[in-house]
């Protein structure tokens, strides 16, 4: 947990977007989600998700849907993820937070899933299907291992639940852009800035938005936002492994760096342009 609150604190004091990617873990296989992860984290991604594969993922899309379907298939389960966020650690300090489901987590042993995720080296976890109004058992777990807890907030959620998210919510609060599953969009919804400042009011802690974002325009236009502190990546950089090395491909690692440089360096850009702006605007005002 001290990593994300590190991560997230250096980001505001240097007036940065956090870029953080999704990758469904062991797909396209063990050791490509090993050395994506690694080349991620070298080109400028700030925090690493590695979802967990579940056989009924109802909050995804069809590109992560049949990415953990793949991890399924090749017989990736809770200990494989494990062990990679294990071999990631040795090697980097990105924070790992892990994305899951409440049933490969109970199957494995709430305690046992918790006190192991720390051990290897994660950060926190998001369960996506667990509401926080029933969180208390996993929240206690995960604070004696030491791991965040993270919860999901959609242009849907009530201000009670916005306001318990806010309080028990650790590391950062997720964002949901939009009502629906995981997904590439073309457009950010109107109403993101509205929802944004729905969740500031209640909270100083890191708001990161997902769902749809999947291009430099996306980070560019939430950078812009005020009250963001970060964007997630996941349906368009699942897809982007898949045609590199899904099928036996034997891709370039350079072009998931480009992509992620670009991500990265999208949000810095906009984050700087309306940084100058404020303050050209702070300076004429007086």
């Amino acid at each position: 947990m001290e990593r994300l609150q590190r991560c997230f604190d250096r980001l505001r004091e240097r007036n940065e977007l956090a870029l953080v990617l999704y990758l469904t873990a062991g797909d396209p296989s063990e050791e490509l989600t090993i050395e994506a992860a690694l080349c991620s984290a070298a080109s400028g991604a700030d925090v690493l998700e590695l979802g967990i594969p579940f056989s009924d993922p109802i909050a995804d899309g069809p590109t992560i849907q049949a990415a953990i379907d793949r991890a399924l298939k090749r017989g990736v389960r809770v200990a494989t993820v494990l062990e990679m966020v294990r071999t990631i650690r040795q090697k980097s300090e990105v924070p790992l937070v892990l994305m899951t489901y409440f049933n490969p987590v109970l199957r494995y042993g709430l305690e046992r899933f918790a006190l192991n995720a720390a051990q290897a080296g994660a950060d926190g976890v998001l369960l996506t299907d667990v509401p926080p109004e029933e969180a208390g058992e996993w929240i206690k777990v995960a604070m004696q291992a030491g791991l965040a807890t993270i919860f999901l907030l959609a242009p849907t959620s009530t201000e009670e639940r916005i306001r318990l998210v806010a309080e028990i919510g650790t590391g950062f609060i997720y964002c949901i852009s939009r009502t629906g599953v995981t997904g590439e969009r073309e457009q950010l919804p109107e109403d993101l800035p509205e929802l944004i400042c729905r969740i500031r009011s209640h909270t100083d802690k890191p708001i990161v938005v997902g769902f749809g974002i999947s291009k430099p325009d996306h980070v560019a236009a939430v950078a812009q936002m005020e009250g963001a502190d970060g964007v997630v990546v996941g349906s368009a950089f699942v897809r982007l492994l898949h045609e590199e090395f899904g099928e036996n491909r034997h891709g370039d690692f350079e072009r998931v760096a480009s992509f992620v440089r670009a991500l990265k360096e999208a949000g810095r850009r906009k984050r700087d342009e309306g940084r100058r702006t404020r303050d050209r605007t702070e300076v004429n005002g007086n």
